[in-house]
C-alpha cells in the first residue's frame, strides 16, 4: 500500500478506536457522528481483511480504499463520487421484476468494470428471485455524472422463460440514479422524521432475523419514504436510510433549478423524467434503442453483461 493510503488509513482507525470507547452512548450522538463512525467501521474491516489478503486480494481492497478516500465534490458542474441506484420494477408483472434484477445486475457489472464500491442497501424479491425493488450506493470517481441520464423509465420486449406459448411480452422499470448528499447539504429535522422498526430478514444469521435492525423513515414534510435493512444493526441502516433520503430530497431540489433553465432551451438528450420511457430492450431485434437520442446498439446480451461504455459515452458527446 502506498504511504499516502496507508497514513490516511491509519488516521481513520486512530478515529475509529476512540469513537468505539463511547459506542455505548450512541444514541446520545448527533447524525453526523453516527454517520462518522458508520464509515469508519468499513474502513476498520477493510483494514483488518488486508492484514490477512494474499496479494491478488490487497490490490482490490486498495482500489477500493482509493475510491473511498477520494475527495467528494459538490455544487453545479463539480464531481460527485457518489450515487444512490434505485431500480423499481413496473407494469408487466413477474416479468417486470425478472427485468428489474437483469437492470441490477448489469449496472453492477458496469461499477465492476469501473472499480467502483457498490453497496446494497435494501431490496425487496418476488418469489421468482425478480426485484420489485432494489437500492444501492454507488462510489468512484465521477459516477453520479457518468449515470445521471440513464434515471427513466426502460422497456424490455422479449418472450419471457415462463411464457408457454411464445408471446412476446413487453414490460418496463425505472431507473433513478440520485446525487449523494452530504449531511451538511440538506438539512433534516428530527422533528420532520417517522421512525419504524421490523426484523430484517434474508441471510446474515440469527442477529438481523431476530432483531429488529431494519429501518424504515417518512419524511413528514414530503411523504417520502426510504428503508434500509442490509447492516446488522439499527444504527447502521438508520444512517443508510438517511443517506438515500437526503439524496432523494437533494436530487429534487437540483431537478427543480434545472427545469427553470430547461424551460429557456431545448435539451437533446430529454429531461430525465422519472416517468419519460428512454430505453427499449429488443431481445428478438438483438438491439437497445435509446429514445432520447433515436440510436440504435446491437448486441444485447453483452451491454446486459455490463458493457455500457458505448451508451454512456453518447450522453457526453
Amino acid at each position: 500500500m502506498n504511504p499516502e493510503l496507508q497514513k490516511k488509513l491509519d488516521e481513520a482507525i486512530r478515529e475509529y478506536d476512540a469513537l468505539e470507547m463511547g459506542v455505548a452512548e450512541s444514541f446520545k450522538w448527533p447524525r453526523e457522528k453516527i454517520a462518522r463512525f458508520g464509515e469508519l467501521s468499513k474502513l476498520k474491516v477493510l483494514a483488518e481483511e488486508y492484514a490477512k489478503s494474499d496479494d491478488a486480494r490487497k490490490k482490490a481492497i486498495e482500489e477500493k480504499l482509493k475510491t473511498i478516500f477520494a475527495p467528494q465534490t459538490s455544487g453545479a458542474g463539480g464531481e460527485r463520487n457518489k450515487a444512490i441506484l434505485e431500480i423499481r420494477a413496473g407494469a408487466g408483472g413477474d416479468e417486470a421484476a425478472l427485468f428489474a434484477a437483469d437492470l441490477f445486475r448489469m449496472y453492477q457489472a458496469y461499477s465492476a468494470k469501473k472499480n467502483w464500491v457498490f453497496v446494497i442497501l435494501d431490496e425487496s424479491k418476488n418469489d421468482l428471485g425478480g426485484y420489485k425493488e432494489i437500492v444501492a450506493e454507488l462510489r468512484g470517481k465521477n459516477v453520479y455524472d457518468a449515470l445521471r441520464y440513464e434515471s427513466g423509465v426502460h422497456r424490455i420486449q422479449r418472450v419471457p422463460a415462463t411464457e408457454k406459448s411464445g408471446r412476446i411480452h413487453t414490460s418496463t422499470a425505472s431507473i433513478a440514479i440520485l446525487p449523494f448528499a452530504e449531511a451538511k447539504e440538506v438539512e433534516i429535522k428530527e422533528s420532520d422524521l417517522e421512525v419504524s422498526f421490523s426484523r430484517a430478514g434474508g441471510p446474515g444469521g440469527q442477529n438481523v432475523n431476530k432483531v429488529e435492525t431494519a429501518v424504515r423513515l417518512l419524511h413528514k414534510p414530503t411523504g417520502i419514504v426510504v428503508s434500509a435493512r442490509q447492516e446488522r444493526s439499527q444504527l447502521a441502516n438508520r444512517e443508510r436510510a438517511l443517506e438515500v433520503l437526503r439524496a432523494k430530497l437533494l436530487d429534487e431540489k437540483i431537478r427543480k433549478e434545472e427545469e427553470a433553465v430547461r424551460k429557456e432551451r431545448k435539451d437533446q438528450i430529454g429531461t430525465g423524467d422519472r416517468s419519460e420511457k428512454i430505453r427499449t430492450y429488443n431481445f428478438l431485434q438483438n438491439r437497445v434503442t435509446d429514445h432520447r437520442l433515436n440510436k440504435n446498439w446491437h448486441n444485447i446480451q453483452n451491454i446486459m453483461a455490463g458493457n455500457l461504455d458505448p451508451i454512456i459515452e453518447s450522453f457526453r458527446k
